[in-house]
């Protein structure tokens, strides 16, 4: 006897851009908690990057006087502040934190885990809202240009185990993301340029306009200037979110995934430095590596390739670590590792992203 099952799920939130999201007047996160209902209540707690919080010492007290003017708002315990960067995902130390949290506040799954912070941190504080009473409503409040137009809008959030990046994880994808395009002002200049790497990669598997956008605004990136860093997150975001929602395969089923150019590379440098290098400084990297290979192998013209690591490096990015070659001088064959993990973790055949031309996007399955 057989019983067969078959339903779907749909699945709907809001990439929502705005400014000075906890001041009085900013009614974002009170609309997105209660649906803007006046009889509606929620109950929340949050979880903050550490690094954010010292570099923006108002910001506690701007969340928790913005609860206060909200009476149907409730928060439940005192905002935790986590370890900043790969730190926050690199053991279980925060993960069990934000869980022990979860449970001595009471949360239940009609609650709400709001995350303030960097990638990492919004990948540990999702990973625990997604395990918590086998799922909690999650809101993503991403405060890096990287996580603002990559990794804080998707789907996915996990840890990383027995060495291996995002190796315990979940597909959940959240309530609602929230970029406050303000909280980038703080961000040191290595975080503000390690968004432009995904920005880069997307367009070069994607949109040639946007990659031709990219270049022709190069030097007002570099310079931090604030319009043209917003019209690439948004631009950036747009092209991550739409792929999420429109490759038939949000929760990555299939061998195929094209938004992860240059990152088999990129994951693995990052493990093999103890994460000294941020994930965007590793994909500029990883992209540089893949766009050499495809126009060694003939899949990319020469000169489209250099134009692509020209503009990696006028962009301020440096491609080359020391720990991408050995003592001889030959490729690192612990990076090459990275291939088989980065086969390993989807499953199925070995599927590489690769490019013939600017926007062009193709799959290889072995690279010799």
């Amino acid at each position: 006897m057989i019983i067969k099952q078959d339903f779907s799920i749909d699945y709907q939130y809001d990439i929502i851009f705005t400014r000075d999201l906890f001041s009085g007047t900013n009614a974002t996160l009170n609309s997105i908690l209660t649906g803007n209902s006046d009889e509606a209540s929620a109950k929340i707690v949050c979880i903050i990057d550490e690094g954010l919080a010292n570099a923006q010492p108002t910001l506690v007290s701007s969340l928790e006087l913005y609860v206060s003017k909200h009476k149907n708002i409730q928060l439940l315990a005192e905002p935790l502040l986590v370890s900043a960067g790969e730190a926050a995902k690199n053991t279980t130390r925060e993960f069990i934190r934000t869980l022990k949290m979860i449970d001595s506040a009471k949360v239940d799954r009609h609650a709400f885990v709001i995350a303030i912070g960097g990638g990492a941190v919004l990948d540990m504080a999702g990973f625990a809202a997604a395990v918590a009473h086998r799922g909690i409503r999650h809101i993503r409040i991403p405060t890096t240009t990287l996580s603002q137009n990559d990794s804080g809008i998707g789907v996915k959030n996990g840890i990383n185990y027995f060495g291996k990046k995002n190796f315990l994880g979940t597909f959940a994808p959240p309530f609602a993301v929230i970029n406050d395009l303000n909280l980038l002002n703080t961000l040191n200049d290595r975080d503000w340029r390690s968004g432009i790497a995904e920005a880069v990669k997307v367009a070069l598997i994607k949109d040639a306009d946007f990659f031709q956008w990219i270049k022709d605004n190069a030097v007002q990136l570099k310079r931090r200037d604030t319009q043209s860093m917003e019209r690439l997150i948004i631009r950036c975001a747009e092209l991550h979110a739409h792929h999420i929602s429109h490759s038939d395969d949000p929760f990555e089923m299939g061998s195929s995934r094209p938004l992860d150019f240059g990152h088999w590379a990129a994951h693995k440098l990052e493990q093999l430095c103890d994460f000294e290098l941020r994930h965007g400084e590793a994909v500029a990297i990883g992209i540089a590596l893949d766009v050499c290979y495809a126009a060694k192998a003939g899949f990319l013209n020469q000169q489209t390739a250099e134009l692509i690591v020209d503009l990696l490096d006028q962009l301020g990015f440096l491609l080359f670590h020391p720990i991408l070659v050995n003592s001889n001088g030959d490729l690192n064959p612990d990076l090459l590792r990275g291939l088989e993990e980065f086969r390993e973790h989807l499953g199925g055949q070995l599927t590489i992203p690769m490019i013939s031309d600017i926007g062009v996007r193709f799959d290889v399955h072995e690279m010799t």
